[in-house]
């Protein structure tokens, strides 16, 4: 395996588990730090923006694993 995508997709895999931990089911990212809202309501300011980066560390997890396997198919075990 080259290096560089492993490390491209070690930093990217824990990436996206920060996001992922950061987003607090149901309540939003204002629950977290005691706001309560029992309404539904759409996500807002740095929700928005933590749940576009969440897609977009997805997405680059999903091309390194892609790459890395395309690139490791050729060579023998």
């Amino acid at each position: 395996m080259n290096p560089v995508l492993a490390a491209g997709q070690l930093i990217v895999s824990v990436a996206l588990c920060l996001a992922i931990l950061l987003q607090s089911r149901g309540s939003g990212l204002g629950g977290t730090f005691g706001g309560d809202s029992a309404v539904y309501r759409s996500r807002r300011g740095i929700e928005r923006r933590l749940w576009q980066f969440t897609i977009v560390l997805i997405v680059l997890f999903s091309l390194f694993s892609l790459t890395s396997y395309l690139l490791n198919t050729g060579t023998a075990a």
